[in-house]
């Protein structure tokens, strides 16, 4: 890979000979503006203002306005003499833990590679050092006419360095959380709970552009004079106005694409039912009606039967009116009758 800074990486006394490598590259499909009507290219030319006259990449530089609207010519002598001890320099001026960073800061990547064998040492050095402490280095280095702020980490074997926007270019999130006071119910989070255990974890490596893929397939269509891939109809839906009825479309859907049942997992499973759920235990008649009452009769029988006896064992006690003895004897024997032989056993053998 083909550096594009040389330097050193300053790490208090020690002095470490580095070469900065771009981590990462763009795969993103770039197109030419074109006259429509022929096809031909359009190109931008530099013209002077001054001379009316297009001018040469040789003959541009750089310089600052005033507030005047006056040009101050700056050249790249001016900005290399710069007293700053950044200009070729990565210094290192703190180590901290890494969840200090906010991922907002973060900008482009770079490998730091050693250069050279003398580098070696120090190199490695400071790369066990950071897997040591489990800490980033925070440091300060100038590429491309300003000074940048970075965060050094260990990537493999190798020592990684990630730009830093400096804390006041990034912009607080004010106004921006909605105005509006909204609750949000225990049965919304646990969907939304359900939603992301079903969802579960990715492999980064298996996610790819399918973007950048549809239009090489255009591309690839076009150049060999064959009909364009046709887009997939798109999925109908209305619009969703409950809640509740997203999240659990969604649970069933994600669990849908996956191949799993819709009841395997229990969070779902355990949530409260619906209010029609609960009110159906009101209706009456029919089977449920039977059920009840034959229940209800059966904890009567049962509680005269126990009443009977213990009257029967003490002998002694008086009988609250004619009627209810008569009942109760009457109901005793029906429950003699029904009652199983294990029941019936204890008793005789206390007798």
């Amino acid at each position: 890979m083909r550096s594009i800074w040389n330097g050193a990486i300053s790490f208090g006394l020690v002095s470490i000979p580095i070469k900065l490598v771009n981590a990462t590259e763009s795969h993103s499909i770039s197109f030419r503006q074109i006259h429509t009507e022929d096809g031909g290219r359009i190109r931008y030319r530099k013209f002077c203002e001054l001379e009316d006259r297009e001018v040469t990449q040789g003959e541009i530089g750089k310089g600052y306005e005033d507030a005047d609207g006056s040009i101050i010519p700056i050249t790249d002598e001016d900005l290399s003499s710069l007293p700053i001890p950044t200009a070729k320099t990565i210094e290192i001026v703190a180590f901290v833990p890494a969840d200090r960073i906010d991922p907002l800061q973060m900008d482009a990547a770079y490998y730091l590679q050693a250069s050279g064998a003398p580098a070696a040492k120090p190199y490695t050095l400071l790369r066990e050092a950071l897997k040591r402490s489990n800490k980033v280095a925070i440091a300060k280095f100038a590429l491309r006419g300003r000074e940048r702020l970075g965060m050094l980490r260990v990537v493999g074997d190798a020592i990684a360095m990630h730009g830093l926007l400096w804390p006041d270019e990034v912009r607080a999130p004010e106004g921006l959380a909605p105005d509006t006071d909204v609750t949000v119910r225990d049965k919304e989070l646990d969907l939304a709970d359900a939603l992301m255990d079903t969802l579960g974890e990715v492999d980064l490596e298996d996610l790819h552009d399918e973007y950048r893929e549809a239009v090489e397939e255009v591309i690839a269509a076009k150049a060999s004079g064959e009909a364009l891939p046709q887009a997939p109809e798109p999925a109908a839906g209305g619009k969703v106005l409950d809640l509740m009825a997203a999240l659990e479309n969604s649970v069933r859907a994600a669990r849908e694409s996956r191949g799993e049942e819709a009841g395997e997992h229990a969070e779902v499973k355990s949530l409260p039912q619906r209010k029609t759920a609960r009110a159906a235990p009101k209706e009456t008649g029919g089977k449920k009606s039977a059920s009840t009452a034959k229940k209800t009769a059966a904890k009567k029988t049962t509680a005269s039967a126990k009443k009977s006896t213990a009257k029967a064992g003490q002998g002694t006690k008086k009988t609250a009116s004619k009627s209810t003895t008569s009942k109760s004897t009457a109901t005793s024997k029906s429950t003699a009758k029904k009652t199983p032989a294990k029941k019936a056993t204890p008793r005789k053998r206390s007798a």
